[in-house]
């Protein structure tokens, strides 16, 4: 348990920088983006979750956003990785499938995750809002000039960082949906 406290203490010194992160991904909502989700291994189940949680509230009177997961077309990431490599999975299907007003949200255990940064560099190409979630130092997730909002587990701990990256993404789902429910806090001022 102690190896979970600091960590998750340290996620509350970051309000600040996931509020932002909320605000902008409920602007992009609010103007008809989707959330496009994705990550490797356990972070393939989380990118499946949080869609899900996106699309199908579990809360009673939340409102449905639209929402999917990279990672759970088995036969496209498969097909992707055989004909042009495993790094270009996220890249090739955000090229085909999400436009400017979209949200790409990554997750990245330790951050260095060559298909999650070639997945934000394509996002951030397309105009996309990019909002990373990982653990350790970011690596080069966080390095990346194509990520506009990173969020990080301190911890290198993987199993940590997984259960610090579940709260995170709860509590974006939560705070998009308070901005959402508030749509004059969508104005810009409201954010500064």
């Amino acid at each position: 348990m102690e190896r979970r406290l600091q960590p998750l203490e340290a996620l509350l010194d970051e309000a600040e920088a996931v509020a932002r992160a909320c605000h902008a991904m409920a602007e992009r909502f609010h103007r008809g983006g989707t959330l496009v989700v994705f990550g490797n291994g356990g972070g393939s189940t989380d990118a499946q979750h949080i869609s899900v949680e996106f699309v199908h509230p579990v809360i009673v009177g939340k409102r449905a956003l639209p929402a999917l997961s990279l990672t759970a077309d088995v036969a496209t990431m498969t097909g992707v990785a055989a004909r042009v490599g495993f790094e270009e999975v996220f890249a090739h299907q955000l090229r085909h499938l999400a436009a400017r007003d979209d949200i790409a949200l990554g997750l990245s255990v330790d951050g260095d995750c060559a298909n999650v940064v070639r997945g934000f560099e394509q996002a951030h190409e397309l105009g996309m809002l990019t909002v990373a979630l990982v653990g350790g130092d970011g690596g080069a997730v966080a390095a990346s000039p194509a990520v506009d909002h990173v969020l990080r587990a301190d911890s290198d701990d993987p199993r940590v960082v997984k259960e610090v990256h579940v709260t995170m993404y709860h509590v974006l789902w939560e705070l998009v949906h308070v901005f959402l429910e508030h749509p004059g806090a969508l104005a810009r001022k409201a954010a500064s």
